[in-house]
């Protein structure tokens, strides 16, 4: 087989239907769309309506709270920076715009939050948003330290 003798299989691509375009070509005169009526007419999007019935979405019971004050924390685990480390992206002092350079973070979201998943073997510290107790514990045991800039997100959470 040679590159000019690749073709694609046989029906798999078709030419588009081009509606409205005289009454020989099967799709002419309303192009498809029938006589009247909503539908028929341009410009129009009837995304959850069903015909004046009471839509599905609104029959279903609602359930629990969303709170829009939530804060959403991008979350890091120690195993994640020591590979960083290990590369020679990170460093010994780490910060929030240090994880998103190196792109360990997408984005900081509302901070950035330490988790003890992972295994970390280098000494390190830290200054983050939040961290939970056993990444302190664990950061705290190789002789890092971590530094909370928002001490109300905390250790313990």
């Amino acid at each position: 087989m040679k590159l000019n003798e690749l073709r694609d299989n046989p029906g798999a691509v078709t030419k588009k239907m081009r509606v409205g375009r005289g009454p020989g070509s099967g799709k002419g005169k309303t192009a498809g769309r029938g006589i009247k009526g909503q539908k028929s007419r341009s410009g129009v999007a009837i995304k959850g309506y069903e015909g004046g019935q009471m839509p599905l979405y609104q029959r279903l019971p609602k359930r629990g709270f969303n709170n829009i004050n939530r804060k959403s924390y991008a979350i890091v685990n120690l195993g994640l920076i020591q590979k960083f480390i290990d590369a020679g992206k990170l460093g010994e002092e780490i910060t929030e715009t240090e994880l998103v350079d190196s792109g360990l973070v997408r984005r900081k979201k509302d901070g950035v939050r330490v988790l003890a998943k992972g295994d970390l073997t280098s000494k390190v510290a830290i200054t983050v948003s939040g961290a939970s107790k056993s990444a302190v514990e664990a950061i705290e045991a190789k002789g890092g330290s971590v530094t909370l800039t928002n001490p109300t997100n905390g250790a313990a959470s």
